[in-house]
């Protein structure tokens, strides 16, 4: 069994309107920040001991992630069985 930690966030070239808005509402409460991206993050359990990496960025490229805007990260780790 493994866990995966999947990291999304917006490809550079996309605005972010809510990072923008975080960025300047820390700005205003004298928070030392230049620039803030939000981004998702997922986390999964996965039974599969076969292929894990490959069936991870199957579900990212088919349903977790939109690649025309956003890019991926994955950290696989092994976890205990329940």
């Amino acid at each position: 069994m493994y866990k995966v930690k999947v990291f999304v966030t917006l490809k550079e070239s996309v605005i972010d309107p809510e990072g923008a808005a975080a960025t300047k509402e820390l700005k205003k409460s004298d928070f030392p920040v230049d620039n803030v991206r939000v981004g998702k993050y997922i986390e999964l359990t996965i039974d599969q001991t076969d292929n894990v990496e490959d069936a991870v960025h199957d579900m990212c490229k088919n349903l977790l992630v939109n690649t025309e805007v956003e890019d991926y990260r994955f950290e696989i780790e092994e976890a205990a069985a329940k």
